[in-house]
């Protein structure tokens, strides 16, 4: 089992900035990577960001690049999420997950994930 605790979510004003961190613990030695998702209300759980653990490229969703920087620390078992410029649209509940057996070129895919975090809740004013 791996368990995942996500912090840093708030309320900011577009165009803002906000930082996200994930803490990983349990049996974090079969982790391939490490995603974000979110879920606006009303809409379906969608792909933010994705690390891997051993050499640290990443994916993002066409609706983040340049704007979000996902980063981690092999040491201490976290993945970041670097939010800026950020939009109304980017509201929305953000979860960190993690899967055993997940295929690279299937890393923005929901179902290659096993573990989720509870969610931290994003909320950006207009």
């Amino acid at each position: 089992q791996v368990q995942l605790v996500e912090s840093g979510g708030g309320l900011v004003q577009a165009g803002g900035s906000l930082r996200l961190s994930c803490a990983a613990s349990g049996r974090t030695s079969s982790s391939y990577a490490m995603g974000w998702f979110r879920q606006a209300p009303g809409k379906e759980r969608e792909f933010v960001a994705a690390i891997r653990w051993n050499d640290g490229t990443t994916d993002y969703a066409d609706s983040v690049k340049g704007r979000f920087a996902i980063s981690r620390d092999n040491a201490k078992l976290t993945v970041d999420l670097q939010m800026n410029s950020l939009k109304p649209e980017d509201t929305a509940i953000y979860f960190c997950a993690t899967g055993r057996n997940i295929i690279s070129s299937m890393i923005a895919s929901e179902p290659e994930y096993d573990y989720w975090g509870q969610g931290t809740q994003v909320t950006v004013s207009s």
